[in-house]
């Protein structure tokens, strides 16, 4: 168990007393709402609400005890975003949990008056979400992922795995706002590393399919998948491609590395919502969430699937190698 996990549990531990009598001697059931950007069936989807409620357990919270969950799933659909924020936020739960950008951009459109805890969001600042990281304000907060700096880190780190590329796709849709945020970082980057950038503007699958396939067409090439909720969701569609084309790529997620992607750069995401139970905790008992500050990532991961390294005829450079914090056969 990490030390900030232990710690954690044990402020729970003592936290959680008040909270067990209070369900015992019939006091009331608070509600959150939780909107995930996957669909039900996604096994990421599952494995983030474990998390979640694996944080919310050791603070004291019972689901269907002292707590109620409310959960609404979108299937990566943009419209469905929409409704589904409406309809959560009209029930008026204690609290609501957003998982994406365009689900949190979803939920403040529709209240300003339940609180609102983020996850998975690159600019929060820069997507009106709230004024500053340190004072949010208002009614939302939450967890940041990256920072836009981070795509020449993708790059750089693409690089050393295959010096041979010369070519890269930056896949994201760009109706994601940070998707001018990370094109601007890696135009910057790309010239040191030597690299031709191509923007690669995908909506949905039948886009990523031809986005993919077009940029395959010419040798040498390699992608970089920005964080989205397009992305994320067509995530077997996008490493499948990958392997067709024989393209290296790199993920900002560990669950592309798990269908097959062959490498990852990024945060746990199943930490972060683990660490989002805090928040929901504190709100619940009473805290304003415009007086807590929007968290940003302590650490960030580096996987490698060496199974996709040899089927694309690579050998990871030692030096990337034993950074790996996770090599997966």
């Amino acid at each position: 168990m990490r030390r900030r996990d232990f710690l954690a549990y044990l402020v729970g531990a003592a936290g959680s007393l008040p909270l067990a009598a209070s369900s015992q001697s019939g006091g009331s059931v608070r509600r959150v709402g939780i909107l995930i950007e996957f669909a039900e069936s996604d096994p990421e989807a599952q494995a983030r609400l474990s998390a979640l409620w694996t944080g919310l357990n050791a603070l004291g919270w019972r689901d269907g005890d002292n707590l109620r969950s409310d959960l609404r799933f979108a299937g990566g659909d943009a419209a469905r975003i929409q409704s589904l924020a409406a309809e959560l936020a009209a029930s008026v739960p204690d609290i609501i949990l957003g998982s994406g950008a365009p689900v949190a951009a979803a939920l403040q459109r529709a209240t300003r008056s339940v609180p609102i805890v983020f996850v998975q969001i690159s600019d929060p600042v820069g997507a009106g979400l709230v004024p500053s990281l340190g004072h949010p304000g208002g009614n939302i907060t939450g967890f940041t992922n990256f920072e836009y700096p981070m795509a020449g880190k993708w790059g750089e780190t693409l690089k050393e795995m295959v010096p041979s590329i010369e070519r890269v796709l930056l896949v994201q849709n760009p109706a994601n706002f940070g998707w001018p945020g990370y094109l601007r970082a890696m135009t910057d980057a790309a010239p040191l590393l030597k690299l031709r950038l191509t923007p690669g503007a995908v909506q949905d699958a039948s886009t990523i399919m031809q986005v993919i396939d077009e940029f395959a067409r010419e040798p040498n090439g390699g992608l970089i998948v920005l964080p989205d909720t397009t992305t994320s969701a067509h995530r077997e569609l996008i490493v499948m491609l990958a392997a067709r084309h024989r393209l290296p790529a790199i993920y900002p997620f560990r669950f592309f590395v798990d269908v097959g992607g062959l490498m990852s750069y990024g945060l746990d995401v199943l930490d972060v919502f683990r660490r989002a139970a805090s928040y929901i905790d504190r709100i619940l008992r009473g805290e304003k969430p415009g007086d807590l500050p929007v968290q940003k990532p302590d650490k960030f991961e580096l996987r490698i699937n060496l199974k996709t390294a040899r089927a694309l005829g690579i050998t990871p450079p030692f030096a990337l190698f034993i950074r790996a914090d996770e090599v997966i056969e």
